[in-house]
């Protein structure tokens, strides 16, 4: 089995993240890390305890305290067995510090061992509008070699449940890793193309 690392942190849109884990999970080993205040925003949003969390993960998930920064992930020598690691949602103060090299929390030293050991890094950001230093931040991770992306649901699929909208971006995080999946209508999938335009 594949293995992924999945973090959530404490932006809005915790709902991705739990989606991406649950995906994953289903044939692969996902890594998780959920920041206190990723811990916070589930609650708040989603109505989720942090106890019926940890009790509820499916099997192949693995779970990481993110202030435990002695964990196997923090070592270059055991990210590079994984797929790569993906930060859903990922919030502001986290961007800057991927982006600054600070490794505060477990979190902040996975994405910077992703960088240096030239894994593939996703950062799933969930803020409008952007001021300039988050815009800078952004340059600066994808400069380093990391994917930034925002949590924009297309509606060229006719999506008609928030939950299609949600998969719709999971999905997005998916292809680009690569990973089959049939959670949104691809662009034109399926449909005659016209020739004579």
């Amino acid at each position: 089995m594949k293995q992924f690392v999945v973090c959530i942190t404490g932006a809005s849109g915790t709902i991705y993240g739990i989606r991406l884990m649950q995906y994953l999970s289903k044939e692969n080993i996902v890594h998780l890390i959920v920041s206190d205040n990723g811990y916070i925003v589930l609650d708040r949003e989603l109505g989720i305890k942090k106890s019926d969390f940890i009790k509820s993960l499916p099997e192949n998930v693995k779970l990481y305290n993110n202030k435990d920064i002695s964990a196997p992930l923090a070592s270059g020598s055991r990210l590079v067995e994984m797929e790569g690691v993906i930060v859903a949602p990922c919030s502001m103060g986290t961007l800057s510090s991927i982006a600054n090299g600070t490794a505060g929390n477990l979190i902040h030293r996975v994405c910077d061992v992703a960088l240096k050991e030239r894994k593939k890094l996703f950062l799933l950001l969930r803020e409008m509008p952007y001021s300039l230093i988050h815009i800078k931040n952004m340059e600066q991770v994808t400069l380093a070699g990391g994917i930034v992306s925002s949590a924009s649901p297309g509606f060229y699929h006719y999506p008609k449940t928030v939950e299609d909208m949600i998969n719709f971006v999971v999905g997005k995080i998916l292809d680009s890793f690569g990973i089959e999946h049939s959670l949104y209508k691809k662009w034109m999938k399926g449909e005659k193309i016209n020739e004579n335009i």
